[in-house]
């Protein structure tokens, strides 16, 4: 794990570009109701951005931020192939 950690504190702009990517992925498939006009928009990837800065932040400090987005997005699709073989075999979720 601290090999991990020391790999994401040396390369920073790619530990970001994890970070932004997987927070607007869960963004939105788990957030986004509806299709915003563009500049709310834009608006939202700019927070997410600020947002990615903090994030970054507690990474380099020693928290697992990346690894935590990681299971949560791998989880999300966990939940997504579930659904898809419910469909397929045409039991209904609860």
């Amino acid at each position: 794990m601290t090999a991990l950690n020391e790999w994401f504190g040396n390369h920073i702009y790619i530990t970001y570009l994890l970070i932004f990517i997987f927070m607007s992925y869960v963004y939105n498939k788990v957030f986004r109701t509806r299709k915003l006009p563009v500049l709310k928009t834009a608006l939202i990837y700019v927070l997410m951005a600020l947002g990615s800065v903090m994030l970054l932040g507690f990474q380099l400090v020693g928290l697992p931020i990346v690894l935590c987005l990681t299971v949560a997005i791998s989880l999300m699709f966990l939940v997504r192939i579930r659904y898809f073989f419910e469909k397929r075999s045409g039991n209904r979720p609860t």
